[in-house]
């Protein structure tokens, strides 16, 4: 961990614990129902915790050896879903924020950046691969 940032999967897991138990206990005080009538009546809680239950596979499959035992193509699959995740986490903070949203948009912003210039990357890398499939098949009728 460098200056208080998480350095992996789990330590951002606990950090989403620690934020939703504070909600159930000191919040809700364990009352389930009145965190059923919360959910409904405050979406960003129904969106805060669909990251946080995105969260657990990445948390449970963020070491070398679940690595290995899924298997690189399944792991990398399983762990596109950090993508939904931080839509969900950027939503859920704009949600909740009631008068100044410099921050959740700032927070928005980036993470449409980031998205972005992954989108821009996985396609041009794409169009790469099938431009040198197309080379080898036509050198191969040939």
């Amino acid at each position: 961990m460098d200056a208080g940032i998480p350095a992996d999967d789990a330590e951002y897991h606990a950090v989403a614990e620690i934020h939703f138990t504070t909600y159930l206990w000191l919040d809700q005080f364990f009352d389930f129902v009145e965190i059923a009538k919360d959910i409904v009546k405050r979406p960003f809680i129904t969106i805060g915790f669909t990251a946080f239950v995105l969260m657990i596979p990445l948390a449970a499959t963020s070491s070398d050896s679940m690595v290995r035992r899924l298997g690189g193509r399944r792991w990398r699959q399983l762990h596109r879903l950090v993508y939904a995740l931080a839509i969900c986490a950027v939503v859920h903070y704009w949600w909740l924020v009631k008068r100044d949203l410099t921050q959740p948009v700032l927070y928005a912003l980036v993470l449409a950046i980031l998205l972005g210039v992954r989108a821009h990357w996985t396609l041009a890398v794409r169009r790469q691969e099938r431009a040198k499939s197309n080379r080898a098949r036509v050198s191969e009728s040939n």
